[in-house]
């Protein structure tokens, strides 16, 4: 019988913003490998530093993972043990990792989870959602079409969807939303006309707490989009001016509400 002198390929969990989240088990496999091949080597120079481990090391990312993986593999089959770090948190979740983690297993050589933060679940448990079920949707596509189609096809999905998604690339998705409403004050007027049959101006000054002047002009605009249907009438020597929210309106918000859920992951 053949000795397997094949190394172990370990994925290791890493902190996601604070240092101390590194567990004691993968500060130890992080000091006994040969090497540690990291996704953002700057990233994982501070995390060694802090904990005193001068282990090797080398990059593995998204852009050299095809040529970079077989080296990776030829050094585990010499019997060296590897540990695969991503940027933050589980390697192999949406990161080059899974790709190594394959190439390993097709070669017969051991892959072994060293468990610990993972921001998804993180967010997942502090957020008051439903945890029962959930899908991870992992990064949106960066094209707007792409992303609007990939929205679009799992906006009817009940359970608890998770994205990731980076604070610059958020921003832009916030851009696609309606502008028209994308106001507080045009927002509040819709969601009161949404829970009543009409309001009048007085009504819905009181309730917003803005000035006439300013909820005139939001009416207005609001009018002009066909969002809400105006009305003006004499009621003795006074004029009366009552709003109404129309289907065009009542559309318009709801996909303003759905977009921001799917954005942001309510």
């Amino acid at each position: 019988m053949v000795e397997n002198k094949n190394g172990c390929l370990y994925l290791v969990a890493t902190p996601i913003g604070n240092l101390e989240d590194m567990t004691y088990r993968g500060v130890r496999i992080l000091n006994e490998v040969d090497l540690i091949a990291a996704e953002d080597t700057r990233n994982t120079r501070k995390l060694l530093s802090h904990y005193d481990i001068h282990t090797a090391l080398t990059s593995y990312h998204e852009h050299n993972k095809f040529e970079k993986g077989p080296q990776l593999i030829t050094k585990l089959q010499e019997g060296l043990n590897i540990a695969v770090v991503s940027d933050a948190g589980l390697p192999g979740i949406a990161d080059p990792g899974t790709h190594l983690a394959q190439l390993a297993i097709q070669e017969g050589i051991k892959v072994t989870p060293i468990p610990g933060a993972n921001a998804a679940l993180s967010a997942l448990i502090c957020s008051g959602i439903d945890t029962r079920k959930f899908t991870f949707i992992g990064f949106l596509p960066k094209t707007s079409k792409k992303r609007k189609e990939l929205l679009e096809s799992i906006k009817l999905r009940e359970e608890t969807l998770i994205f990731y998604e980076t604070p610059y690339h958020l921003k832009d998705m916030l851009k696609e939303l309606d502008p028209l409403l994308h106001s507080q004050l045009r927002l509040a007027v819709m969601s009161i006309l949404l829970s009543v049959d009409e309001a009048d101006f007085v009504y819905l000054k009181e309730k917003t707490g803005a000035t006439s002047g300013n909820l005139s002009v939001q009416i207005d605009k609001l009018s002009a989009a066909e969002y809400i249907r105006v009305r003006k009438e004499f009621v003795g020597k006074k004029t009366r001016t009552s709003c109404q929210i129309t289907e065009k309106g009542r559309g318009a918000f709801e996909a303003y509400v759905n977009t921001l859920k799917e954005y942001l992951n309510w």
